[in-house]
């Protein structure tokens, strides 16, 4: 028998980019050639075309700090492929943007106890599993070209999340406030995550590597209410959310 199903001739997914972290501890051009030189032994492919995060956190930047287009050249010219700058200042963001970089936000996840009350809820209710993550808690509002990645953990933001802002984590998505650019969550693959905003407006959505968009505009019965996106066989859903009416 012949078999029904219609293989897609393209398929996409989103997924998170593995890169690798380049630490800086000096500026000077020169001084980081000589040391790329050494690390790689000459070897022109070293590092084989890798995505690379710049981490600038221990440099205490000023705008007048780096040659931002001979920086990329150089790590360019080793076969690293910079995509984003991590530990930069505020004040340096909008000019890190214009050479083709984001900004990556990576903080390591609160302390677990942050769930013990919903462990609590949870053991009152053992048919309902409830993975034990940690949480990243943002309190400032993401704005158009950062990146936040919860790596293993839940993520809550208190602030909005703007056009061509990217938030990512490998547990659920809380927004306790507009959500207006791209949401991923279930990076490392959980199908259970879900994404939640008080406002729904996003450019994209995903579930462990699933994803719907909406150059169309969002749907107005689902617009400027709260809501919530769910991965329901390989097909995203969002569903509004109503209050529990009191009794």
């Amino acid at each position: 028998m012949q078999n029904s199903k219609i293989q897609k001739p393209i398929e996409i997914k989103i997924s998170t980019v593995v890169a690798v972290s380049v630490i800086l501890h000096a500026a000077e051009l020169p001084v980081l050639q000589a040391a790329l030189e050494e690390m790689t032994g000459g070897a022109p492919d070293f590092f084989d075309d890798e995505f690379a995060v710049i981490d600038v956190g221990t440099l205490g930047l000023t705008a007048a700090t780096f040659d931002w287009p001979a920086l990329i050249g150089l790590l360019k010219s080793h076969q690293l492929n910079p995509m984003a700058v991590r530990n930069a200042p505020a004040e340096l963001h909008d000019e890190i943007n214009t050479h083709g970089l984001s900004i990556d936000i990576v903080a390591k996840p609160r302390a677990e106890e942050a769930h013990a009350p919903l462990v609590a809820e949870a053991a009152a209710a053992p048919a309902t599993p409830l993975m034990a993550m940690g949480t990243m808690i943002i309190d400032t509002p993401v704005r158009a070209g950062q990146r936040i990645y919860a790596r293993g953990a839940d993520l809550i933001i208190t602030a909005s999340v703007n056009n061509g802002a990217e938030v990512i984590a490998d547990g659920s998505i809380h927004i306790y406030a507009p959500l207006r650019g791209r949401a991923l969550a279930g990076a490392s693959g959980n199908a259970e995550a879900r994404i939640f905003a008080m406002v729904m407006e996003p450019e994209l959505v995903s579930i462990a590597g699933m994803y719907r968009t909406f150059e169309n505009g969002f749907p107005p019965e689902l617009a400027q209410q709260p809501a919530q996106v769910r991965l329901v066989g390989d097909r995203i859903e969002i569903d509004p959310l109503k209050p529990v009416a009191r009794l």
